[in-house]
């Protein structure tokens, strides 16, 4: 990996990091790294407009995901984006390891298993979730295990909670300030994982027609106060909880947003 190439993709000046970066300096990277670049599922899910299928398979191969984040300036979902992020925490000298997330349904249920893939790291004795890979809301910061809560400046407090379920250790959650009301996120557990253990879960997010990732594409960043999501039909601006709504008419739009908003240059 050319660190330095990554660190210029994320807007970071390279001398601003030491080895091993501190948590102050990997919470600045996770920052950056969240509001430049996007969670996407352009790969998986195709072109909206010009007939492309989608259903591509998502490679795991640290080298691929380098360059489609670095070289190509492009997005990805978890296990691309906390893939790739993890393995420069690696170049970094940080003490780290991924780890299995199950990202829960509005019933409640956690399906598939390992349909999220996070980094844990470790700083000064005391673990940290480093996630750079969830939609939204966004997760901003490197969020203790010890149950402090960390809230950012779009307003979103996290925090890891106990859960007494058999299959996980513990479970995030946030709560927006326009409701005050705590929301379950994800169940993870800790023990270290390699790329490969999410191999099966990342082939059928990818390329199944009942995967959620596999129908109409989505493209989220988070902004200054807020975040941004684009979809086929409709763009939306979030800023301090209030949303505005912008509908999309046709191609040429979407792909005029596409760039203007998410820096992606997508091939027609």
């Amino acid at each position: 990996m050319e660190c330095h190439r990554y660190l210029e993709r994320l807007g970071v000046d390279p001398a601003s990091v030491g080895c091993p970066a501190s948590v102050a300096a990997v919470t600045s990277l996770q920052s950056a790294h969240v509001r430049t670049v996007p969670f996407e599922t352009l790969s998986v899910a195709g072109d909206p407009f010009d007939g492309d299928s989608g259903g591509t398979a998502v490679q795991l191969e640290e080298s691929a995901l380098y360059r489609k984040v670095v070289a190509d300036r492009r997005g990805g979902y978890c296990y691309e984006l906390n893939g790739v992020f993890g393995w420069l925490l690696d170049e970094l000298g940080v003490e780290r390891s991924y780890v299995a997330a199950v990202n829960l349904h509005e019933d409640g249920e956690a399906r598939p298993p390992a349909n999220h893939l996070v980094n844990l790291a470790t700083f000064g004795g005391k673990r940290y979730l480093v996630d750079v890979g969830l939609g939204t809301p966004t997760l901003r910061k490197p969020l203790p295990l010890d149950g402090t809560v960390v809230t950012d400046e779009a307003g979103v407090a996290w925090k890891v909670v106990g859960t007494e379920r058999p299959d996980a250790d513990a479970l995030t959650q946030f709560r927006c300030q326009s409701t005050g009301e705590w929301n379950d996120r994800y169940l993870f557990d800790t023990e270290p994982r390699d790329l490969s253990y999410f191999q099966a879960t990342n082939d059928y997010l990818s390329t199944a027609p009942e995967s959620p990732f596999t129908g109409s594409p989505v493209v989220t960043r988070a902004t200054d106060r807020g975040h941004v999501k684009l979809t086929p039909t409709r763009f939306v601006e979030w800023v301090d909880g209030e949303a505005t709504e912008h509908p999309v008419v046709g191609a040429e739009e979407w792909y005029e947003r596409l760039d203007e908003w998410f820096d992606i240059d997508y091939p027609r």
